[in-house]
């Protein structure tokens, strides 16, 4: 009889821990919610089919694809999870995953302490570098420092350091309204409502494909280039406040990655997004 109750305790015990660590990790039901903007190429974007592995945007006709569906395909494949993917504007986003409508972000957001403060991060599953898009026949077109980005006008999406740290380092730099969005950032200098902005190495690369009128200017290395610390710069997935389950079971998976097995997958990325969105 003993060793029946000792069987059933066991059991009993196991069931339990079971149930509370998937309630931890939100995917109780197998299925991990993913949010981003469906709009930032070549981190992400949405398209009309299936083609190259996209994957259905929940409550849309539309697939989103990118960097940061690869990588969520790839997490979910290594626990076992199916994947689903649900658009929201960026500013959006960490509300999303601290109300549980999303388990977690995987958007190209930076791992800052102020957003730390919100959330949690897994990663990074990238590590990103500051650089300026400005047009071919722009005055700026030849800048070798931030210095000679002096006096420009300038702009950079809302909610990033690119806008809220890298921008005010520019002497004398007439800094508009921030952009609600990657694709209207990059439009504003495309068209020339601004002289420059300030942006990541992958959305750059992947303006250029967009805008072959557009030029990168990369600073590293000058001596005269923005001052951020890893923590800016480095690109995390956000999850709820104290979810160490979740949190754990994604750095599983991303522990043994390199920086070159996250550029390798971004260049695959870039090759496939589409020119416009």
């Amino acid at each position: 009889m003993k060793k029946c109750i000792m069987v059933l305790l066991s059991l009993v015990f196991l069931f339990t821990c079971t149930v509370v660590s998937a309630e931890e990790t939100g995917v109780e039901d197998g299925v991990l919610t993913v949010a981003m903007e469906c709009a930032y190429a070549p981190y992400n974007w949405a398209q009309p089919d299936d083609s190259n592995g996209a994957v259905p945007i929940k409550g849309t006709s539309l697939y989103a694809n990118g960097y940061d569906v690869m990588t969520a395909k790839a997490i979910c494949e290594a626990n076992g999870w199916q994947l689903e993917v649900m658009q929201l504007d960026w500013d959006s986003l960490i509300p999303a995953v601290q109300s549980g409508i999303c388990d977690a972000v995987i958007a190209g957001q930076s791992m800052t302490s102020e957003r730390m403060e919100s959330v949690d991060f897994a990663g990074p599953y990238l590590y990103a570098t500051i650089v300026c898009l400005t047009t071919k026949d722009s005055q700026f077109a030849n800048a070798k420092g931030i210095n000679d980005l002096a006096g420009g006008t300038c702009t950079s999406q809302s909610g990033t350091i690119w806008y809220d740290v890298c921008l005010p380092q520019i002497p004398d730099a007439k800094i508009g309204m921030p952009a609600e969005s990657a694709p209207a950032m990059l439009m504003a200098v495309a068209s020339g409502t601004v002289d420059f902005v300030c942006t990541d190495m992958p959305t750059a690369q992947g303006a250029l494909i967009a805008y072959p009128d557009l030029v990168l200017l990369d600073f590293a290395g000058s001596g005269n280039d923005f001052e951020v610390s890893e923590e800016e710069i480095n690109i995390g997935v956000s999850v709820r406040k104290g979810n160490t389950a979740l949190k754990d079971a994604i750095d599983a998976y991303l522990k043994d990655k390199t920086a070159d097995d996250f550029n390798a997958l971004m260049e695959e990325a870039i090759k496939i997004q589409p020119l416009s969105e």
